[in-house]
C-alpha cells in the first residue's frame, strides 16, 4: 500500500470518499488528473501541508441544484469551510491509519466502482435524441391532468394499521360512510390504530401512475390503497384549477421525455451485456437464480440525471424534476 507521505491526488480523493460517505456531493472532490487540476485550479486555502483549490469548490458548487447566481458567492464560502473540515478529518484519519482499515478500503473500492459504472451509464445515455416539438405537443395533449386540466389538490391522509383480512372491511366501511368523520369514528370505535396528515399537492407532485385516479375524484371523495402495514385512505378535501399552457410545459416535457429515452437505452444496453456475458451464480445464489422468473435480474435503469425533489407546497411553476418524479404521499 502507498505510504501517506507519497499519496497522489487520486488516492486522497478516495480517502475523502470514506470520511464523508454521507455527503454524496463531496465524494468526488479532488478526483481527476493531477496535471489537469493544476492547470484548471488555483489554491483557495492551505490546510497544514495540503491545498484546497478553487477547482474543488467550483465542482461542489456545480452540484447545487437551483442555486441562483447571486447566491454563488455565499455558497462558495460555506463549501470552502466544509472542505476545510473534511480535509482536517482526512488528515487525522490518515494519522490514525484509518485509511488502511479493511472496512474503509472496502468502502473506497465500492465507491470507485459505483462512480465508474455511473460514468459508463451516463455515456451510454448520451445516445438519446431530443424529442421533437411534435412529440412534446403529443405528450401535452395525452396528459390533460398534468397540463390543460391541471389541478392543485388539498389532501387528507389516514394511515391505518390493519391485518390483510381487515382491508376489505375497511374499504366497505369507507364507501358506506356519509363523511370522513364518520369513518374516523368507526376506526376509533373498533380500536384501529391510525395517524392523520394533510398536504397540498399540485398534479405534477403526485405519483404519475396515480394521477388520473386523483383527477377523477370530486371534492370530498376518498380512495383506499393497501399498504404493507394495512391501508391508506386519501381524501380530496378540495381542489382548484391551475392549467398550464404548452409553452410553459415544453421545457419540462422535453427533459422528461429525454430522460425516459436515456433510461430505455441504458436498460437495453444492460440487457445486451448480460446476454453476452457468462454469469455463473454460486452456492445459495445459484438456487435463488434457478427459482427466479426469467429476466428478473435485469432491474430498470435509473435516470442518468437524478431529479431533485419538488417543493412540498404547490405552486404555479412546472419544472422538469416534478414531472420526472412524482413526490408521492408520505
Amino acid at each position: 500500500m502507498q505510504h501517506p507521505n507519497t499519496r497522489n491526488r487520486n488516492s486522497r480523493a478516495w480517502h475523502l470518499v470514506a470520511v464523508a460517505a454521507a455527503c454524496s456531493t463531496l465524494l468526488l472532490v479532488g478526483c481527476g488528473d493531477k496535471k489537469k487540476d493544476k492547470v484548471a485550479s488555483q489554491t483557495a486555502v492551505k490546510v497544514n501541508k495540503e491545498e484546497i483549490t478553487v477547482h474543488q469548490i467550483n465542482f461542489v458548487l456545480q452540484q447545487q441544484r437551483g442555486l441562483k447566481p447571486e447566491q454563488a458567492e455565499a455558497a462558495s464560502k460555506q463549501i470552502l469551510e466544509r472542505l476545510i473540515d473534511q480535509e482536517l478529518s482526512v488528515q487525522k484519519a490518515e494519522e490514525l491509519k484509518l485509511d488502511r482499515d479493511p472496512r474503509v478500503m472496502q468502502q473506497l473500492e465500492a465507491a470507485k466502482r459505483e462512480i465508474i459504472a455511473r460514468a459508463y451509464l451516463d455515456k451510454a445515455g448520451e445516445a438519446a435524441s431530443k424529442p421533437t416539438p411534435e412529440e412534446i405537443a403529443k405528450y401535452y395533449e395525452d396528459n390533460p391532468a398534468l397540463f390543460k386540466d391541471r389541478r392543485v389538490y388539498s389532501l387528507q391522509e389516514i394511515a391505518i394499521e390493519a391485518k390483510p383480512e381487515q382491508v376489505a372491511q375497511l374499504r366497505t366501511q369507507l364507501s358506506g360512510s356519509k363523511s370522513i368523520n364518520d369513518f374516523v369514528e368507526y376506526l376509533k370505535a373498533n380500536d384501529f390504530r391510525f395517524t392523520g396528515n394533510q398536504a397540498v399537492r399540485a398534479a405534477e407532485q403526485l405519483p404519475l401512475a396515480s394521477l388520473n385516479t386523483f383527477a377523477a375524484l370530486k371534492d370530498g371523495q376518498a380512495l383506499l390503497n393497501t399498504t404493507p402495514t394495512g391501508a391508506q385512505v386519501i381524501v380530496l378535501a378540495g381542489s382548484r384549477s391551475q392549467p398550464v399552457t404548452l409553452q410553459q410545459a415544453t421545457p419540462a416535457i422535453e427533459q422528461f421525455l429525454l430522460n425516459e429515452r436515456k433510461r430505455d437505452i441504458i436498460a437495453k444496453d444492460l440487457k445486451a451485456m448480460r446476454d453476452a456475458a457468462k454469469i455463473e451464480y454460486v452456492g445459495k445464489y445459484a438456487e435463488a437464480a434457478a427459482s427466479a422468473p426469467a429476466g428478473a435480474g435485469v432491474a430498470p435503469a435509473p435516470a442518468p440525471v437524478a431529479p431533485a425533489a419538488p417543493s412540498p407546497t404547490a405552486s404555479t411553476a412546472l419544472d422538469a424534476s416534478s414531472i420526472s418524479k412524482g413526490m408521492g404521499l408520505k
